[in-house]
């Protein structure tokens, strides 16, 4: 089974990355929730669970990591951490991708199924 990974900011992100080195891992990147679990960001919204029935399609010692980018005036710095991460350089949010290739789905992609059961199934 996939293990799932919640985590909010760049920082714990990256440690989630380096605790499962040598494993296959996805992150999905998306705007935080507030106190009642609610994203700032509507694309998120409709791409968490489209992501998230196809998880079944990786690996079952794959690593999904979903990872908060913050509220939505951090995210629209264009100078924020996120943004300028070398080898992450996230554009938009939800952003799906495989850890360490270049395959990634931005925005309205992260809720085609199509699209989400290729990048969890692409060797």
């Amino acid at each position: 089974m996939v293990k799932e990974i919640h985590v909010e900011g760049l920082e714990a992100y990256k440690k989630a990355v380096d605790e499962n080195k040598g494993k296959t891992i996805f992150a999905l990147f998306s705007g935080s929730t507030d106190a009642d679990g609610k994203s700032w960001c509507p694309d998120c919204v409709t791409a968490d669970p489209v992501v998230a029935r196809n998880l079944k399609h990786a690996d079952e010692d794959a690593v999904f990591i979903h990872c908060g980018v913050g509220d939505r005036a951090f995210w629209k710095d264009q100078s924020n951490a996120f943004r300028k991460e070398p080898g992450l350089e996230l554009r938009s949010v939800p952003t799906l991708l495989k850890v360490g290739q270049k395959q990634r789905l931005e925005e309205g992609q992260c809720a085609k199924d199509d699209l989400v059961q290729m990048l969890f199934s692409d060797e």
